[in-house]
């Protein structure tokens, strides 16, 4: 049991850390691989429990670059580390392309070449989650247009593309025509020869191959992968989604036998309500993954938080249970590893209101922390997403190409919609006690 004195304590020393106090002076080497044993996570024999954030462009800070701030990620991780995180979800792909809203540099540029700069960010951004004894989830491409992802790919293969957002091509037709991508040879032999590049690569400061890293926790197939926007989409790449899903994990585990695969899908948001597509995607990875938007949704308004909390409350409960039923039905832990909310009457700003963030920020801790308890197959959440020191360049919140003020909000959404600032203050502290229980239900010591 965690005491208030202890909590306070821990919550204190995290918020030192944003003021430039209680730094640590060294780190411990990282502990042994992340292993799956039925519902549970272990490391070094072990439960390990996932308390965690997004932090997408960790890479792109990490490299040695114009774009990159190598001083500010090493503040970041001391501050994630100080708020009792253990692990990190972060980007380690992004393929140049048309689109509109999409980060430059890539991972892979225009003609496909690699960015080596970037390429070495992310060596230094693993080096430095390594020191501190976290873990990372690799992440291997995007459903979605904002790092260039699947449709880049595409795109690369056919010359054709759909802009997310295009007013003559309305939803789904983007997720509709990116699904496409399972069925293009061309295009996924792309995707796997940087598959194979990251997973089979040797890590330039460290002169550690990235099969032998215990920082590193899983590799991710794609971020939110889906089988397409609508049911006759759906219906049309099943087959080739789950082919797809199946030959990368086969891919992966022929390079590195050391580390866990995970899929990166959303659930049953993703599969137009199907559970037995959920099912179907998860067989060939190690465990479970579901992300949770309330807003995007349509389960609250932005608007009106006050109104429509608690009708979007009583969903995100229900989709928790659901895919706790899920993933204990197939025997494999399941992670929250995307969970987002907007500040209060969906501002922007740092200095606005959080307390409709705080309750949804709660929800999703106590059904993880009842999972602890009772030895569900929920073993942990990253929250969407860290936006550090990090502010807003412009009067519209909006992101422009050349800005180098990298956040949790990818360029395509407003600057400060879901993600948390390092002077906020009371989410922080919700953060950190909520890690202080990671030990609820164990009898063993408190793993890291």
């Amino acid at each position: 049991m965690i005491d208030r004195r202890s909590m306070l304590a821990g919550a204190s020393c995290a918020l030192a850390i944003l003021a430039g106090g209680c730094a640590t002076s060294s780190y411990p080497r990282a502990p042994g691989f992340v292993r799956r044993s039925a519902t549970q996570f272990l490391r070094d024999g072990q439960p390990y429990r996932i308390v965690g954030a997004n932090m997408w462009y960790a890479a792109w800070l990490g490299a040695d670059a114009e774009y990159g701030d190598r001083a500010r990620l090493m503040r970041e991780l001391d501050r994630l580390q100080a708020m009792g995180l253990n692990n990190l979800r972060i980007m380690a792909a992004a393929e140049e392309g048309p689109f509109n809203n999409s980060i430059k540099p890539g991972f892979t540029r225009d003609d496909g070449g690699t960015n080596p700069a970037l390429m070495e960010g992310l060596d230094f951004a693993m080096a430095e989650i390594g020191k501190r004894g976290m873990t990372a989830v690799l992440v291997l491409s995007n459903f979605w247009e904002w790092s260039g992802g699947l449709q880049t790919l595409l795109y690369r293969a056919t010359g054709q593309y759909i802009d997310m957002g295009d007013p003559d091509h309305p939803w789904p037709a983007f997720a509709d025509a990116t699904a496409g991508f399972y069925a293009n040879e061309a295009a996924i032999e792309s995707y796997r020869a940087h598959v194979a590049a990251i997973v089979g690569r040797t890590n330039s400061i460290t002169g550690q191959r990235y099969a032998q890293d215990p920082a590193i926790m899983s590799w991710q197939h794609a971020n939110e992968p889906r089988p397409g926007g609508g049911a006759d989409a759906i219906a049309q790449f099943r087959s080739a989604y789950l082919d797809w899903i199946a030959s990368t994990a086969e891919l992966i585990r022929s390079i590195d036998g050391n580390h866990l695969v995970s899929l990166g899908q959303e659930g049953t948001q993703a599969t137009f309500g199907s559970e037995e597509l959920v099912v179907a995607a998860h067989e060939a990875v190690d465990y479970v993954t579901a992300h949770i938007w309330p807003l995007n949704w349509g389960w609250v308004a932005g608007d009106d938080l006050p109104g429509t909390w608690l009708a979007g409350k009583a969903k995100v409960e229900d989709y928790l249970a659901v895919h706790s039923r899920l993933a204990e039905d197939m025997g494999k832990p399941l992670l929250i590893e995307e969970f987002g909310f907007p500040r209060d009457d969906e501002a922007y700003s740092p200095d606005t209101t959080t307390e409709y963030r705080e309750r949804y920020y709660r929800t999703i801790y106590d059904a993880v922390e009842k999972s602890w308890r009772t030895g569900g197959p929920l073993q942990g959440s990253n929250f969407w997403a860290w936006n550090g020191e990090a502010r807003a360049r412009h009067a519209d919140f909006r992101f422009q190409d050349g800005d180098l003020a990298y956040m949790g909000d990818p360029p395509h959404e407003p600057q400060g919609w879901y993600g948390n600032f390092d002077s906020d203050a009371s989410m922080i502290a919700l953060v950190n006690a909520h890690a202080d229980r990671k030990c609820l239900g164990l009898e063993a010591p408190c793993p890291s």
